[in-house]
């Protein structure tokens, strides 16, 4: 069979699909077992709290997309004893044809934590799979500890066969250098050189430019193309994110959560946020606005407390 090339993005405009660390380290896992499963390559991913980007090679992109998500929202309802599909009703996929739009989208995928202002380069943020390229030549070779069986099992759906050659963290995460198809992905950047350029240069004409000389008929890959299911954000404050100014003071949406799950619902003897009735959410996220009203938005309180 023949494997095409996709990006694909799963947006959740409503609530956020991960509220702690572990969702992270799950969602992450389940990307993972999705592309063993289906025996796709994966080239790129980055998980944020609204949004999930990924890029894989794959015969039957519908199947992998529901794989993947059905493993995650499966415990994610078990956990906060949520029912229903999680993210929006639609996956946004795309095809990417040709070299230059498939590291075009790479690139976008790895920077996404940098577009979104949670870090200052792509290569701090833990659930994305910037550091998984070039590792040895850019000095990240670290020999990192695997985890037990233990937490081996507790990140993983059930009755999932991994082959022995991925390797787990101490906190409980498949590494990405082994989710990833590394060899693959580096031939495409060819140098490290080049690959530390993408990952920094300003997102501008020239870059579709580069893209329409390769093939001047299909759509240039941009980054309003690759975030067009998760704009929350407008483009232009993405764009400025390229700096790398973090506005330290704001809070994430990861910290917020905790938060909420950890201090007010167990006040009100409710296991979960989606337990809470609306007069308690509404109790609450003024209380959030209180107490933390220069580092939350409206719509960060509305999505984390799902109202």
């Amino acid at each position: 069979t023949m494997r095409n090339t996709y990006h694909i993005c799963l947006a959740s405009h409503d609530e956020v699909l991960h509220r702690s660390a572990e969702d992270y380290i799950y969602d992450v896992n389940c990307f993972a077992v999705a592309v063993h499963r289906t025996d796709s390559r994966a080239l790129a991913d980055a998980f944020m709290s609204t949004h999930d980007h990924s890029c894989v090679q794959t015969d039957d992109i519908k199947h992998f997309s529901f794989i993947r998500r059905n493993a995650y929202t499966r415990y994610f309802n078990a956990k906060y004893e949520r029912k229903g599909r999680l993210g929006d009703p639609d996956c946004f996929i795309t095809e990417l044809e040709g070299i230059r739009r498939i590291v075009t989208a790479l690139s976008y995928v790895n920077r996404n934590p940098l577009h979104h202002g949670l870090t200052s380069t792509p290569f701090s943020y833990k659930y994305c799979s910037a550091n998984a390229v070039f590792r040895k030549e850019l000095g990240k070779e670290l020999i990192r500890p695997a985890a037990n069986q233990q937490v081996r099992h507790r990140f993983l759906p059930r009755n999932c066969s991994l082959p022995a050659s991925f390797r787990i963290d101490e906190s409980g995460m498949i590494l990405q250098e082994d989710i990833i198809d590394v060899n693959y992905v580096e031939e495409l950047y060819v140098t490290p050189r080049s690959y530390l350029y993408m990952m920094n240069r300003y997102s501008d004409e020239k870059w579709m430019k580069e893209q329409l000389e390769e093939d001047p008929l299909r759509p240039a890959v941009t980054l309003d193309m690759i975030e067009q299911a998760s704009l929350d954000e407008s483009v232009e404050r993405m764009k400025s994110n390229e700096h790398g100014r973090v506005n330290l003071s704001s809070m994430t949406d990861l910290e917020l959560c905790g938060i909420i799950d950890n201090e007010y619902v167990p006040l009100y003897g409710k296991c979960s946020v989606y337990h809470l009735t609306d007069r308690e959410k509404a109790e609450i996220g003024n209380k959030l606005w209180n107490r933390f009203r220069h580092r939350v938005s409206e719509k960060q309180l509305r999505r984390c407390l799902v109202v």
